[in-house]
């Protein structure tokens, strides 16, 4: 059984009240790039970067409104780190044409180095769909044919051809092509039909919290659809861990923190690959950037080489 990877949704990019510790509402891009650096030298997967373009002021309270946009945000971070993989997560790809959506990330993939994960969802504020004139009930329908769309307009052909219910294209030629061969596309969600889709159509699935007992009849469900459908191909398979903290706090991290010295945390975490989960978004409880610096480079050091 081969360890688990462990990745990190960035801090400071997107500020929702379900998890921004105080100290991000004042950071700024030299406190993503310290983290990201950290990430590539504590040996972390990836670093993720969400995606909304405008959130709506019922919604604003608790989302805020700070959300970088994911292709800018980590082609700057490309810029600074040398092996660390570049997760959207997610993109809500159906808000925009697939050529778009190919030509701003297959050029991340092509300045990077081949670096690029598409995460990929279908969204969930509608005010986001009807303004850019996106039929949001019809968001699964879309985000389906978007994924087909994206598989031929990233592949190889300078010329991609696609010819589906919403989208045709044909004859217009996309240079630079992206570095990888293959870039891998994991879809996110945890409704039935995400999980469905993510089964069907994906290289690999990203939950959306779902808490530990939930999980593996999750997962049985998905490889049983991926075994009916004849789909061979391996599929990454995800999750988000609870809060972590390495070592004996001296401040209250919450009751759903993991803390402890690293073996207590490997632990607990090998629940996970026993569960068949293959890489682990982690999220570290901080009172600043160098706190979560700190934590990141123990969690490389201490507790990812008993994963």
């Amino acid at each position: 059984m081969s360890a688990l990877a462990y990745g990190i949704q960035l801090p400071v990019q997107s500020q929702s009240t379900l998890y921004t510790e105080p100290w991000e509402t004042a950071a700024g891009p030299e406190d993503l790039v310290a983290v990201a650096r950290a990430a590539d030298a504590a040996g972390f997967a990836y670093v993720a970067c969400c995606d909304h373009v405008g959130v709506p002021r019922r919604l604003a309270a608790a989302m805020s409104t700070v959300w970088y946009d994911p292709v800018a945000t980590l082609a700057h971070l490309a810029a600074v780190t040398e092996r660390v993989r570049l997760l959207s997560h997610v993109a809500v790809v159906g808000l925009r044409h697939p050529l778009l959506t190919a030509k701003q990330y297959a050029t991340l993939d092509h300045l990077s180095g081949g670096r690029l994960v598409l995460g990929v969802g279908a969204g969930h504020v509608r005010e986001e769909f009807e303004v850019l004139g996106v039929d949001f009930e019809r968001r699964g329908a879309v985000l389906d044919e978007s994924i087909d769309a994206l598989r031929a307009a990233l592949g190889p052909e300078e010329f991609p051809e696609h010819h589906g219910k919403r989208y045709d294209f044909a004859g217009l030629g996309q240079r630079p092509r992206p570095a990888q061969p293959y870039v891998p596309l994991w879809v996110g969600g945890s409704s039935p039909a995400a999980v469905r889709r993510a089964a069907l159509k994906g290289d690999g699935w990203l939950p959306q919290g779902d808490p530990r007992e939930r999980l593996p009849a999750v997962i049985a469900r998905l490889r049983a659809l991926r075994e009916e459908a004849g789909v061979e191909a391996p599929c990454t398979i995800g999750a988000i861990t609870e809060p972590l903290y390495v070592g004996r706090p001296g401040w209250d991290v919450g009751r759903r923190t993991v803390s402890g010295p690293p073996r207590v945390l490997a632990e607990s975490l090998r629940a996970y690959r026993a569960m068949g989960v293959d890489q682990i978004q982690v999220r570290f409880r901080s009172r600043g950037r160098t706190e979560l610096t700190d934590q990141m480079a123990a969690f490389g050091a201490e507790v990812a080489p008993d994963l």
